[in-house]
């Protein structure tokens, strides 16, 4: 299943790359350029270049590149048929699917999502205006909510009506099942699912209202939250992270992430400055929030009651760590707080706990060992010993043993003997690292102006290139791809690899300046040289010059004759000198390949 092709170039062609880019950092014209902050990794100097003209992006300092579609991708982490959604969204394009099925899936989410968000829009009205949501309003003022934060996070209030929703929307009892929002009583009447609550909406991290998280007042019955059920189709608990919307931006340039529990505790992040935090929706972490979040940032700083920290799943987190690339660390926030109380009361103390968040194994070796009774040789042993087991649960033995060593210091016990204890414990495999990128070369070659002339300048040089002139295979790839397919972007894509990274980093820039004649001249003359050199070799190693003098002696002379070649006079193009040595070079390069 995807997107047809048709779309997907409709897509491209009609989003403003410019446009989006400025939405995520600040552009400015430079020539026929737009240089800015390279939004994907920090940098006093602008290095990231845009080219409207060419719909494509390139950074010099990090090299990231690509198209509109590949910075949403970036940006949004989405894959790439939800980031040409998300662009065809922006532009008003309805998007056709391979698959018929698909898309009339697609379609129905689509329209259940729009329904969820008509919802939040209806709560949040309500809680501004509706005369029945003042003691919601007073509630919150109480909890340091004032009307900014209520319409930075789209705060509602659920009216105690069984179907002031269902009347407003006017969905099919199919639609309001479907969206989570209601459902059909026994007299065959459709009912609200939420009444009397405040209404957190919860956005995926496109930004698209899913669901709700409602919350009832201190002195109203039923239980503290109420979330959307699991049987509305377009909400997923066990997926979704609630306020991922808001946090991506900040957990990406930070490579960090805070998981927190609930949803005010994510707003009292926010209140401090801290916007990379996000909740799960009323259920443990699971395996699909690890990897969503691995999408996102790669260290994981879990912010629950300390309590809680301490005796989560050890053996998922490491589990999660090795198949995802993950690092969990621990925020050390006070006996019996949480965010929200801190964000009130001592938001610079919330900062610091994040800022000295500790490895998840140290912070549980800590609060073991702080425990322990230390004033007797008894107590001593057996906080060494629950110590201990909470380290032979880790599956890496280097790991292990600079945690036995510390742990042998604070409880005085033989290093051999914790490390015996050690050893008789269950072992896990360590978990690898991947090896960083090799560094991209940015050094501008005569074969590089020729494939930039041919980006921005085809009808001054494509007639002249030919594969012979192009020594390496990146560049004589991105040849290729450029004379074989259509558009840039697609010669991107079948170039593939370090020539697809060549043509977007060559593509952002100017050659408004470039000589077509003078580059021609330099390729033709470093392949002459080429072909020069690999004669002189073959007539080494037959060890019989006589064959080879007539064909090595003239492209010596040729190249010598290029550097001297005149200006072009009137009425000429400057290639005509080039042409008899291009030619033979064809020739030569062809009959090889015959041979």
């Amino acid at each position: 299943m995807g997107i047809l092709d048709d779309d997907i170039r409709r897509v491209r062609e009609q989003s403003d790359i410019v446009g989006i880019v400025t939405q995520h950092t600040q552009l400015k014209k430079t020539g026929r350029q737009w240089m800015g902050l390279c939004p994907f990794h920090g940098e006093k100097s602008p290095s990231f270049s845009v080219s409207q003209e060419k719909a494509v992006f390139y950074c010099f300092g990090c090299q990231v590149q690509g198209d509109v579609i590949d910075f949403v991708r970036e940006m949004e982490h989405l894959d790439f048929a939800g980031a040409v959604e998300y662009l065809a969204n922006k532009a008003n394009i309805t998007l056709r699917y391979t698959d018929a099925k698909e898309s009339k899936k697609r379609g129905r989410r689509r329209s259940l999502v729009e329904a969820v968000g008509k919802a939040a829009d209806f709560y949040h009205r309500r809680l501004l205006e509706g005369d029945d949501a003042g003691p919601a309003r007073a509630y919150l003022r109480e909890r340091g909510y004032d009307g900014d934060v209520v319409r930075r996070f789209s705060i509602g209030w659920a009216p105690d009506e069984w179907d002031s929703l269902a009347r407003h929307l006017r969905l099919s009892t199919e639609d309001l099942q479907g969206a989570g929002l209601g459902g059909l009583n026994k007299l065959g009447k459709q009912y609200d699912f939420f009444r009397a609550r405040i209404m957190f909406p919860i956005f995926d991290e496109r930004g698209d209202a899913v669901g709700f998280g409602g919350r009832k007042l201190p002195d109203a019955e039923g239980p503290k939250y109420k979330n959307t059920s699991d049987q509305s189709e377009v909400y997923d608990k066990g997926r979704l992270l609630y306020g991922l919307n808001w946090a991506k931006t900040e957990a990406g340039r930070m490579d960090e992430i805070v998981v927190c529990e609930g949803y005010t505790d994510v707003i009292g992040f926010q209140q401090a400055g801290i916007e990379r935090a996000v909740a799960t929706c009323g259920t443990a972490m699971t395996a699909d929030h690890a990897r969503k979040l691995a999408r996102f940032a790669p260290r994981i700083v879990l912010a629950y009651d300390a309590d809680g920290a301490g005796q989560a799943a050890a053996e998922r987190v490491y589990a999660w760590e090795e198949e995802f690339g993950l690092r969990f660390a621990v925020a050390a926030l006070p006996e019996g707080s949480d965010p929200g109380d801190m964000a009130r009361s001592d938001p610079e103390g919330l900062g610091r706990a994040i800022t000295e968040a500790r490895p998840f194994l140290e912070f549980r070796i800590d609060r073991a060992l702080g425990r322990g009774d230390f004033d007797s040789m008894e107590g001593r042993a057996l906080a060494a010993a629950e110590a201990m087991a909470l380290v032979s649960e880790h599956p890496n033995p280097l790991v292990r043993d600079q945690y036995v060593m510390g742990i042998a210091d604070r409880c005085r016990v033989s290093v051999d003997e914790m490390r015996r204890m050690a050893r008789s414990a269950p072992k896990g495999a360590a978990s690898g690292g991947a090896a960083a990128p090799a560094p991209v070369s940015t050094r501008l070659t005569s074969e590089h102006q020729a494939i930039r002339l041919l980006i921005h300048r085809p009808d001054d040089i494509a007639a002249h290139l030919d594969p012979v002139l192009f020594g390496e295979l990146i560049t004589r790839t991105a040849h290729q791809a450029l004379v074989e397919q259509e558009d840039l972007h697609a010669a991107r894509a079948a170039a593939g690899g370090g020539a697809a990274d060549l043509l977007g980093r060559l593509a952002v820039q100017d050659a408004t300046d470039d000589d077509p004649v003078g580059v021609l001249n330099r390729l033709v003359a470093l392949a002459a040289g080429r072909a020069a050199t690999e004669l002189e070799a073959e007539a080494r190693e037959s060890g019989d010059l006589v064959p080879y003098q007539p064909s090595i002696s003239y492209l010596r002379t040729e190249i010598i004759r290029l550097r001297e070649v005149p200006m072009p006079q009137e009425g000429e193009s400057g290639f005509e000198p080039l042409e008899p040595l291009l030619r033979w070079l064809i020739e030569y390069s062809e009959g090889r390949a015959d041979a």
